[in-house]
């Protein structure tokens, strides 16, 4: 009897997989299957009829179909990102529905209704390799379809596929629309070179509570992580501020470890409900996108400290796996044991972070409610006393006397009860610096906190500050550009920006100056300071344009600012330092 010969065929494959399966029908699984049933039937289902493919098998979070053209798949593998996306846009960030899809032209195996082989294979790999969101292709199909189609590809060059024996070319599709460019903004920014040990960014924790008015719970969540992470000296921890500037965006492991410069990412998300809470967290190899460790963890509010410490241990442990355990134990430190307190606590941070007059206000109120509950909370009194600052910085500060007095308070307590805490005494030196002008027990405070902890871009910035303000340029704008590398996207690199453009102004050179001031106040208009060494930098490089623009803004942020009382804006240690930036302002225009 003759043998049955194999049926083949020429084929193109999309393969479809949902990004983050596991972790959607973890979170709600009733809810995953609904929507994704109904994504299937009005988004998937249509397109597939549309350009006359058939589906030929299904998991329970990927799909795989069959076309007899090339660009007939191709054009269902875009329409179906769009389809997605629109679709994602009127649901809860929760159901967010996000999918990686690869294609390949290739020889298939026929039995039944079903295919087979190495055709099928390729196009399953490329999908596993695409970014959330993205499209790879192999070189078979973009051979086909490269001139047919108005879409951008970039060549990723050869790739070794898991039990394909020769190398594939594949290529992402990218869009050649100038607006798909602006979109994927993030994507433009240059790659960041990894530090010399291991590096990590803690992503903005989603909030799965569905209660938007928890946010701040998610957000002090991650910030607890950062925090208890970076006190370990051997790791580089990005700061919070770059990490937040990925909140709410669907973002891909590669992209960001590349502009991060960090080689590994820890996200997750947050349920709380009631008195309880459930914590999950992956981590993830940036370099290759592959998930390293996920665990999850769940208990009481009134074990939130607990689980915040089992979350960091789990994560330090997974990077290095011989680093002793007293290592992270000594990281270990609970900011109160009042969890009214913390919970005003993270109200504060969230508020103060939107740097807002109103916000701003907000922030102080939570932060004296915390220190009402709980008397000995460090942090709350430092932070506070940066709510201080951050009104005299911007103008706000009706009371400047009554503001002074709290400022040194506040700080003065923080820096008491914090000893060794590196954030509070960071924040505490920099307001009592910048606000009361006491630059040698400010110095004392920052010094301590980089001793305690050398990763903390909010301490380096905060010792920057102070340099510039003791007369060390040079130092400052080291110091500085620490802070910009340990938080590279912060929503406050306006203050750093704004460090070194008076370091450069103290170290005559005022064109540089110049142009930092420019890109200071470019982040944030309202920011003084900024706007100050603006108006000097451009009367001593004769450009009277911008000396005359920063003066009529410094009268609008700051109307009773007057020569007689510029001592008061920034505090500036040395007599030759204070008497050129004041000859300066006055060349520019400010009234005596």
């Amino acid at each position: 009897m003759a043998e049955e010969r194999v049926q083949r065929r020429l084929a193109t494959i999309l393969a479809a997989d949902v990004v983050g399966f596991s972790r959607l029908m973890e979170a709600d699984e009733t809810g995953t299957l609904a929507t994704l049933k109904a994504r299937r039937r009005d988004v998937l289902d249509p397109l597939v009829a549309q350009h006359h493919g058939r589906i030929f098998k299904t998991t329970g979070d990927g799909v795989l179909i069959e076309f007899a053209s090339a660009v007939n798949a191709l054009q269902c593998a875009i329409d179906l990102q769009q389809g997605m996306a629109a679709a994602n846009g009127n649901q809860p960030e929760d159901h967010h529905i996000v999918l990686r899809i690869g294609v390949n032209l290739g020889d298939v195996m026929v039995e039944g209704s079903d295919l087979y082989g190495e055709g099928v294979n390729i196009a399953a790999r490329l999908e596993t390799m695409a970014e959330p969101g993205g499209i790879l292709v192999s070189g078979t199909t973009y051979d086909h379809i490269k001139s047919k189609v108005k879409v951008g590809f970039d060549d990723l060059g050869a790739q070794s596929l898991k039990n394909i024996v020769e190398p594939v070319r594949a290529y992402r599709v990218t869009s050649s629309k100038p607006k798909d460019d602006a979109a994927r903004g993030l994507q433009s920014r240059e790659a960041l070179p990894l530090p010399n040990k291991p590096s990590i960014a803690v992503l903005p924790f989603q909030n799965m509570s569905g209660d938007v008015d928890q946010e701040y719970f998610a957000d002090g969540m991650v910030e607890e992580i950062i925090t208890a992470l970076s006190r370990s000296r051997w790791l580089f921890v990005i700061a919070r501020n770059s990490s937040f500037a990925y909140k709410g965006r669907s973002v891909d492991a590669k992209q960001v470890g590349r502009e991060l410069g960090v080689r590994y990412l820890l996200e997750g998300s947050v349920r709380k409900a009631g008195n309880r809470v459930r914590i999950t967290g992956q981590l993830i190899d940036a370099g290759t996108g592959a998930h390293l460790w996920a665990e999850r963890f769940d208990g009481g509010l009134e074990d939130i400290f607990d689980l915040q410490d089992q979350v960091t241990a789990s994560v330090v442990g997974a990077i290095a796996p011989k680093l002793e355990q007293a290592e992270i134990e000594r990281a270990r430190r609970k900011p109160t044991e009042s969890l009214d307190a913390y919970d005003y606590f993270l109200r504060g941070m969230a508020a103060f972070h939107e740097w807002t007059r109103v916000a701003n206000n907000e922030a102080l109120q939570s932060f004296y409610r915390t220190i009402e509950l709980d008397p000995n909370f460090s942090a709350a009194y430092a932070m506070a006393a940066r709510c201080y600052s951050q009104s005299k910085s911007c103008g706000w500060l009706t009371d400047p006397a009554h503001g002074i007095a709290e400022t040194a308070r506040l700080a003065r307590r923080a820096g008491e009860l914090g000893r060794d805490d590196a954030g509070a005494l960071c924040s505490a030196g920099s307001a009592i610096a910048f606000v009361v002008g006491d630059l040698d027990a400010a110095a004392g405070y920052v010094d301590r906190a980089l001793a305690l902890n050398p990763n903390l871009a909010w301490a380096w910035l905060s010792s920057g500050l102070i340099k510039v303000m003791l007369g060390e340029p040079e130092v400052a704008i080291e110091h500085a550009a620490q802070a910009m590398r340990l938080s590279p996207h912060d929503t406050q690199v306006f203050i750093m920006q704004t460090i070194i453009a008076f370091a450069h102004f103290f170290g005559g050179r005022y064109a540089e100056a110049l142009s930092w001031a420019e890109r200071a106040t470019r982040e944030h208009p309202e920011h003084i300071p900024a706007t100050c060494v603006a108006a000097a930098s451009g009367a001593l490089t004769g450009n009277r344009a911008a000396a005359e623009s920063a003066v009529a803004r410094l009268h609008q942020l700051m109307p009773e600012l007057r020569m007689s009382n510029l001592k008061e804006i920034f505090p500036i240690r040395r007599p030759d330092h204070f008497e050129r930036w004041a000859e300066a302002i006055r060349k520019a225009g400010l009234p005596e």
